[in-house]
């Protein structure tokens, strides 16, 4: 008898953590996790987002036709500063208030991930955390970037990887965390589980960093 074919699940809408997980060579599909992320209050950045992660990873655990050798991965990111969360902003306003205070400074990125062997299978979770400098942009780069509509959608904000505003003067960690997702890490926790990744990957996940080197 012929084994079933793994299917891996992404429990995300975001578009870049899909551009993500296409670099490792796997073909995944997507399912979004209908529950209520303001009910996580946990102070501590990294271990709220992967409290975040894990909710969404357990309530679709139960939602989705999961065999027994299939994969889902959840994630969640936040920008801190200060250990101040900085989530997405819902106005305007408050994406320039987040862009005004990190401009020129430092700050974390934290993505939690967490991935799922099946229904009843293995866990294992991690948490990405970068450092990042921002750069000294203008108001006029602000009010110009906050136009586009791109910060809406973004932790802190902004995006590291728009190609105009391009706010990041320099990180220290993963690109690819402050992307959304460290491809970097969740290949590592794959591996762990028994996933074989095409050789090919390797390079197209160093080429995905942008000329950053990866510090993990």
């Amino acid at each position: 008898m012929l084994k079933k074919q793994r299917t891996f699940w992404l429990g995300s809408q975001s578009p870049r953590r899909h551009q993500l997980v296409g670099y490792l060579g796997l073909t995944w599909y997507t399912a979004v996790a209908e529950v209520d992320e303001d009910i996580i209050d946990i102070p501590d950045p990294a271990q709220n987002v992967l409290a975040r992660a894990r909710l969404k990873g357990e309530a679709l655990r139960q939602q989705l036709p999961l065999g027994e050798d299939d994969f889902l991965v959840t994630a969640d990111t936040t920008v801190a500063l200060r250990n101040e969360l900085l989530n997405k902003p819902a106005t305007a306003g408050e994406a320039r208030e987040m862009l005004h205070r990190l401009q020129g400074r430092w700050h974390q990125v934290h993505t939690g991930m967490v991935v799922y062997h099946g229904r009843g299978g293995a866990v294992r979770e991690d948490i990405c955390t970068t450092d990042v400098l921002m750069r000294s942009y203008t108001d006029e780069e602000i009010e110009a970037y906050i136009a586009t509509g791109d910060p809406f959608d973004k932790a802190g904000g902004y995006a590291i990887q728009h190609p105009v505003f391009q706010p990041v003067a320099g990180l220290t960690g993963c690109y690819l965390g402050v992307m959304g997702l460290s491809i970097c890490r969740l290949g590592s926790l794959l591996k762990a589980m028994g996933v074989l990744l095409p050789m090919y990957q390797y390079e197209a996940i160093k080429t995905a960093h942008q000329e950053y080197p990866c510090a993990l």
